[in-house]
């Protein structure tokens, strides 16, 4: 399949789309061929032709048009002109019906929701528009709910409750019959299940599922980030028991079944509080002067089997969920940290890339299947970084692991040392292929043993890190290309080309800081990214810029449609190196056995239809990785109240301007309305808000001093005091 070739929901998809409904509504009354479509529409190339002949058919299948004579579509003919859409709710309580096939989303006004949230999917019926006016709408019927639980605090009366959602796009509260309150205090924060709206009711109705704890405390807010977002906290009773009853043992029968690696050098390089170890490298050099290099991943698959309640949980959580104190696993325990944990001295079954390859990198053969291996050594990627540091300095004969001295062989030096060279000549290769280097300074905290943020540090990829992500990468990419040439059902990784629109943007902000992008084509599109995000390194827009670049990217999602991976610059890309903590690794493992066995093909919908789940779940689970970084930093900031603090303006908005402090990260908003010396509004095309007396400027981009004013953990707004611009 042509890497051209748009997924499904892609832009290519959605520009077509509403193509055809502008064509058809222009003339309503009249039938067009394909031809004529594509002829009004400017299409010409074979690609977006078959795309519009295949849009042309569904459309029809779902009923939104009708094809009055073969190969002739027309508009649906309809009383009254609805749509379905999806709701996005502003900060003011109205909100815009995003609607596929229209250019322009629908304003409805808040009265006119008719109980629709959030995310919800509706049927919205168009009102004759004023001249010159924006196309405005009313909710007819709420189709499908985004959400139906919500976090909030209990407000206990006399004989019933509301509970108030703390999330700020819920404008109303619930309303909790007392048979429904499940002993929830005044107070309380709870998870609510979304009940009726009856007609008239001021409130939806609800039912508390969960007690949460009181606001504010530690492991309350934790778990109401992971409620908020449908994700569990625990694993049910029965799960736990059926992991603990399977047999885990290494067997001999098992074994002769699988390429024995054992005696071959092998280790693992991972974060130094990791206990799920996923992968391991091994290392011989051959008698030709090659190397065989081992990418060894656990063998989840084994202990995961279909149509068991393990794997009914693992493919419900689809990811594990790194929160800053505390990892969600997708597996128990038993499985996670220990069974399928390549943990050294411990024979392990592993789904094993082995290849064969030359001094310069070049890959010679490859060999895919299941494998056995004994881990030699465990290393921090720290502990790898000093071996590779030290290599000026002669090899060095003593390390220090984990706090003691260690004694490391000649062997495994030699190895670190040349996969770290071999990694160098692969990245570049990429690089020079025209891969995207996006190194987005990740924050970190230093937690007492009570879990209060007693520091702030930033998470640095050096070349141990490098080396790792390089050669996954490479398992990622062959395994991904061996089925994929081979025209089968498979699960990938891909990432569509950005959004021209976004970069556009992009370049208007960077532009302030006296940086540009090249949109010529895709080539100086990704040369300038990279030389972009290396010329904003050290500097204090790095981490806005980095952002913001990323969000002009396309999401990398899984699916059955491959249109390889454009950051990485590769054709063929899946995740199989992983599956310890990401379900689409788990299905990679097994398609790739199957094929392997030569067994029939299976049927692409139903991996299509858990790639959406997969990439629907690691949307959530990042969320709210993001959320429990954002309410550390306010309880970090909390302990900082008195303190004059350096920052850079990293967004402007009507309600005010959005700090990013220098030092930490930390982000807060000083509030338009608390800046005193002048009234400010704020000028859209100059990305600042301007004193309308003075003329002061408060623009994108500058450096100011603030200190904080106000600190709300449960609602996890942090809000800054602006003392004034850096001279």
């Amino acid at each position: 399949m042509s890497k051209k070739k748009k997924r499904a929901g892609s832009q290519r998809k959605n520009e077509i789309t509403k193509g055809i409904f502008t064509v058809l509504e222009k003339e309503p009354s009249k039938a067009f061929n394909y031809k004529q479509i594509a002829s009004k529409l400017g299409i010409t190339d074979t690609q977006d032709r078959n795309l519009l002949i295949k849009r042309l058919g569904q459309l029809k299948a779902s009923d939104r048009i009708v094809e009055p004579e073969r190969g002739k579509y027309q508009k649906k003919p309809s009383l009254h002109t609805y749509f379905t859409g999806r709701v996005d709710l502003t900060t003011s309580g109205n909100a815009y019906i995003v609607v596929e096939e229209l250019e322009d989303d629908i304003f409805v006004q808040n009265n006119n929701l008719n109980g629709a949230f959030h995310g919800d999917t509706v049927e919205v019926f168009i009102k004759p528009r004023r001249k010159s006016k924006k196309m405005e709408g009313e909710v007819s019927k709420v189709l499908e709910r985004k959400k139906t639980t919500y976090v909030g605090i209990v407000d206990k009366q006399k004989s019933f409750a509301f509970v108030r959602p703390t999330d700020s796009r819920m404008y109303t509260d619930i309303f909790i019959p007392p048979e429904k309150l499940k002993k929830a205090n005044d107070g309380d924060k709870v998870l609510v299940l979304l009940g009726d709206w009856p007609d008239g009711a001021d409130s939806p109705y609800g039912e508390i599922v969960e007690v949460l704890g009181r606001p504010g405390d530690h492991n309350t807010e934790i778990h109401s980030i992971l409620a908020e977002y449908g994700l569990p906290h625990e694993f049910p009773y029965e799960v736990e028991q059926f992991a603990k009853t399977l047999d885990t043992s290494i067997k001999e029968s098992e074994i002769a079944k699988r390429r024995d690696m054992r005696d071959v050098l092998t280790f693992t390089i991972d974060p130094k509080d990791a206990k799920d170890f996923d992968d391991a490298l091994s290392f011989q050099k051959l008698e030709n002067g090659n190397y065989e290099i081992g990418i060894h991943i656990a063998d989840v698959s084994h202990y995961v089997q279909p149509d068991t309640i393990l794997e009914e949980e693992a493919y419900n959580r689809a990811t594990s969920v790194y929160l800053v104190d505390r990892v969600v696993p997708m597996l128990p325990e038993v499985l996670s940290n220990k069974a399928c944990s390549l943990r050294p001295n411990e024979e392990k079954y592993t789904f094993s890339a082995i290849f064969e390859m030359d001094d310069n990198a070049q890959l010679v053969k490859q060999w895919f299947g299941r494998t056995v291996i004994n881990s030699n050594e465990r290393f921090a990627y720290e502990e790898a970084q000093h071996i590779i540091e030290t290599e000026q300095n002669g090899i060095p004969k003593e390390i220090s692991i984990r706090g003691e001295a260690y004694a490391v062989s000649d062997e495994i030096v030699d190895a670190i040392l040349t996969f770290d060279r071999l990694a160098k000549i692969m990245r570049q290769a990429r690089m020079d292929a025209g891969a995207i280097s996006f190194d987005k300074i990740e924050v970190k905290f230093h937690l007492s043993e009570d879990n209060e943020p007693v520091g702030v540090y930033f998470k640095e990829t050096k070349d141990a890190n490098k080396l790792i992500e390089e050669f996954m990468l490479l398992a990622n990419r062959k395994v991904a290309e061996f089925i994929g040439k081979q025209k089968k059902t498979f699960v990938y990784r891909v990432h569509d080309k950005p959004d021209e629109d976004k970069l556009l943007a992009l370049n208007s902000v960077i532009s302030k800081f006296g940086h540009s992008i090249n949109l010529k084509d895709n080539k100086t599109i990704n040369k300038s990214l990279n030389k972009l995000l290396e010329d904003v390194k050290g500097k204090k827009e790095q981490n806005l810029v980095d952002t913001l670049a990323i969000r002009s990217m396309s999401k990398a999602i899984y699916t059955t449609e491959n249109i390889g991976h454009y950051g990485l610059g590769f054709e063929y890309y899946t995740h199989f190196t992983s599956p310890i903590r990401r379900y689409p690794d788990v299905m990679v493992h097994r398609l790739l056995q199957h094929y392997l066995d030569k067994q029939k093909m299976p049927k692409a919908l139903l991996y299509e239809e858990k790639c959406k789940h997969s990439s629907d779940m690691e949307l959530l689970a990042a969320n709210a990785e993001r959320d429990s970084v954002k309410y550390m930093q306010i309880k970090f900031m909390e302990d900082h109240k008195d303190q004059e603090f350096l920052g850079v303006i990293s967004g402007v908005t009507e309600w005010g301007i959005y700090v990013e402090i220098i030092e930490n990260k930390c982000e807060g908003m000083v509030r338009i309305r608390d800046i005193k010396d002048d009234y400010y509004v704020f000028d859209e095309r100059q990305y600042a808000i301007v004193g309308e007396r003075t003329k002061r400027m408060y623009q994108l981009g500058d450096e100011v001093y603030v200190m904080v004013k106000s600190t709300d953990l449960v609602k996890r707004h942090l809000d800054f005091s602006l003392i004034g611009k850096k001279k």
